[in-house]
């Protein structure tokens, strides 16, 4: 094209797009004079329609006593409460001020740039004659299912939509004076007070007083809120020294819960391809846990932290690899996976950090591993476990788990030696946290039987039913712990524990037997520390192990448990007598059940003897003869005979059924 002709049409566009934006200029002029003329009118028209639209939604009358503007875009609202019907008052305040969008009236939509609240109260009540927040609780009445809800909620779009509501909400600048928020009810009285809270510039500022019946918290918190990027951080904090107490955790839950100072905050979030993205932080000082399912005493975390990176979506949840988790001097690398159509799917991954071994001690929350007190090593250690089920088909379950030491040496072993069992030592009983029996474990004590004094019978019966690789493994058979998270699962109760014969000595000999977390933590710890670095040798413990587990009421070790049921010295002990012991050391004190008043076996004990000897058989730990010649019986003597038979005469026990078996039916126990 000819450039004159060009620069003509470019001339005459430039001159009809500068009439254009005059025209568009006076008509946005015009419409903003209209809009503050019926400004009045407008904000009138706006709070009718908040007030039909609150009391067609809810059981209550708004009442808001005058709204206002005073000057060009600031509105005064006077004397608000919320009263349900038929109930005391909800809510009142005595004034709000606001700065107000003229745009966001006129659509309909109020956004804030700045908020002054003054004398605000909330009084929540629940007594035998009335309740005056329960509508608020209320469900929705069901609805017909639409083809989102048939797929399921997508929870990172809700969580999104939310947090976008919720900064896009909030003022430049915010006052609160004199905040009270009170419950009352028949057995309960919370009382917050806020004398002041502020927000200027981002800055978060406020002090309060939270009251839970006779409990007294008060608190301090400072923050920030960057809402054009979805940024929030707060601190909370207090100098009270009994720190920050959790309230109704031990009425409703039987523990205590405290901490010193907490930090959160949210740094990021994208919203991608149907799922949520969030990033924060969370710290926490002087953690204090109390609960007898966790330890006998206070647990405490000197420092925790977590930077962390959560996904949802639909069906879909995930802590993602960027995650972080710091225990005092610790950092740990958690992954975990839910995805819950078309079954449920859990997957979880922990990886710590290298850490040095006195730092990795040092580490450890203090209360729940008493017996490791003071200990000091060398070297390094790090931990690696892996985790992942298919609900749908639990038997494919995956778990694999390990403590790793490099250069590793203990060099002191503080309040408890763990070579304690190398040497003769006193052991102590205890029933329901009370000694009930000391004695000593070694040639000085007359029932202690060494470890080539014992029938091999009982010694290679034992090891089939409990632990058969003890003599091979290093304190841990995954799958044992495997095959005890499957039935776990599926019977949907704790029904299975998979502990090796090194887990069930240590908690007998160091610790003890009470079912906390704590216990069993240390216990795995206490394991991997004699095995891995062969503080005691296999005979040694697996000696120990057979010297003090009990056998019955007051029968503790193979010498008692043989002259207490059979009369008999623990190395003259034949297969079914062998098979019998094994078959009680799960519940001892139960043996009787396994007989009725003649003293011959019950039918659960029968199959025990043929489960375990069928295995034997296949391992060769007895030939096929004494397999054929076994048959589900003993002969009963001494004591035991006194407790068990109590019908006389008893019948023929000669003629009993075969005990052949398939031998590739058995489960191979622990193996």
């Amino acid at each position: 094209m000819n450039p004159k002709i060009q620069a003509i049409l470019k001339s005459k566009g430039a001159k009809i797009a500068g009439k254009v934006a005059s025209i568009a200029a006076i008509v946005l002029l015009v419409a903003l004079s209209v809009l503050f003329i019926f400004r009045r009118n407008i904000l009138q028209f706006v709070v009718k329609e908040v007030t039909t639209r609150v009391e067609r939604k809810y059981p209550v009358d708004l009442v808001i006593g005058k709204a206002d503007y005073v000057g060009v875009k600031t509105v005064i609202m006077r004397d608000i409460a919320v009263i349900p019907k038929g109930a005391d008052t909800l809510f009142t305040t005595d004034s709000v001020d606001a700065e107000i969008s003229l745009w966001t009236v006129f659509k309909g939509r109020v956004v804030f740039s700045e908020l002054k609240i003054a004398n605000a109260f909330v009084t929540a009540r629940k007594t035998k004659t009335q309740n005056n927040y329960s509508f608020l609780l209320r469900k929705k009445p069901a609805e017909a299912p639409t083809q989102a809800k048939a797929e399921g909620r997508n929870y990172g779009e809700i969580l999104n939509n939310l947090i976008e509501r919720a900064f896009e909400n909030v003022p430049e600048e915010v006052t609160f004076r004199n905040l009270l928020v009170t419950y009352e009810s028949d057995n309960r009285n919370i009382r917050v007070n806020m004398p002041l809270l502020t927000v200027d510039e981002g800055n978060i500022s406020s002090s309060l007083t939270v009251q839970t019946d006779s409990l007294v918290n008060k608190l301090h918190v400072d923050g920030s809120i960057n809402p054009d990027d979805y940024q929030i951080s707060a601190n909370l904090y207090t100098t009270d020294t009994a720190g920050i107490r959790i309230p109704y955790i031990k009425e409703k839950y039987g523990a205590k819960l405290s901490f010193d100072s907490l930090k959160v905050s949210l740094t990021d979030k994208v919203y991608k391809q149907n799922r949520l993205t969030i990033k924060g932080e969370g710290r926490m000082n002087k953690l204090l846990v109390n609960h007898p399912k966790v330890a006998d005493g206070d647990v405490e975390i000197d420092k925790g932290a977590i930077n962390y990176v959560v996904t949802i979506g639909q069906d879909y949840y995930s802590l993602d690899t960027l995650t972080r988790v710091t225990l005092n001097k610790m950092v740990v690398y958690p992954q975990a996976r839910l995805i819950t159509k078309p079954s449920k799917r859990i997957a979880l991954k922990v990886r710590s950090a290298q850490t040095e071994a006195n730092d990795f001690f040092e580490s450890l929350p203090k209360g729940m591993f008493e017996t490791l007190e003071g200990i000091k090593a060398q070297g390094y250690l790090t931990y690696n476990m892996n985790f992942y089920v298919d609900l749908a088909q639990v038997d494919s379950l995956k778990f694999d788990s390990d403590l790793e030491g490099k250069y590793f040496n203990i060099t002191n072993f503080g309040k408890t030696d763990l070579r304690l069992m190398n040497a003769p030592f006193e052991h102590t009983v205890y029933e329901y946290d009370k000694p009930v029996r000391t004695f000593l474990v070694g040639p000085q004590n007359p029932n202690f039987t060494p470890y080539n004094q014992i029938s091999n019978y009982l010694k290679n019966s034992i090891l089939t039913s409990e632990d058969y690789g003890f003599f091979k493994h290093k304190g841990f058979h995954e799958g044992a712990f495997r095959h005890s998270m499957i039935t776990n699962i599926k019977e949907k109760n704790f029904t299975r524990g998979g502990s090796t014969i090194s887990m069930q000595l240590v908690k007998n000999v160091f610790l003890t037997r009470k079912k906390t977390v704590a216990r069993k933590v240390e216990e795995m710890l206490i394991v991997w520390l004699i095995e891995n670095n062969r503080l005691t040798s296999k005979q040694r413990m697996y000696e120990v192990y057979l010297n003090i587990i009990e056998w019955g009421p007051n029968v503790y070790g193979v010498k008692e448990a043989s002259r207490f049921f059979f009369e008999k010295y623990p190395s003259e002990l034949n297969l079914a007598e062998s098979l019998f012991l094994t078959s009680i050391i799960p519940r001892p004190k139960a043996y009787r059940y396994s007989f009725d008043a003649y003293g011959n076996l019950r039918n659960r004990p029968r199959y025990f003897f043929r489960l375990i000897s069928g295995i034997m058989l296949r391992r060769g730990l007895i030939s096929r003869e004494e397999y054929d010649n076994l048959y589900p019986h003993v002969n009963l003597a001494g004591r035991a005979r006194d407790l068990i038979v109590t019908a006389t005469p008893p019948p023929d026990t000669t003629a009993v059924d075969s005990l052949q078996i398939d031998l590739v039916t058995p489960i191979d126990l622990l193996d």
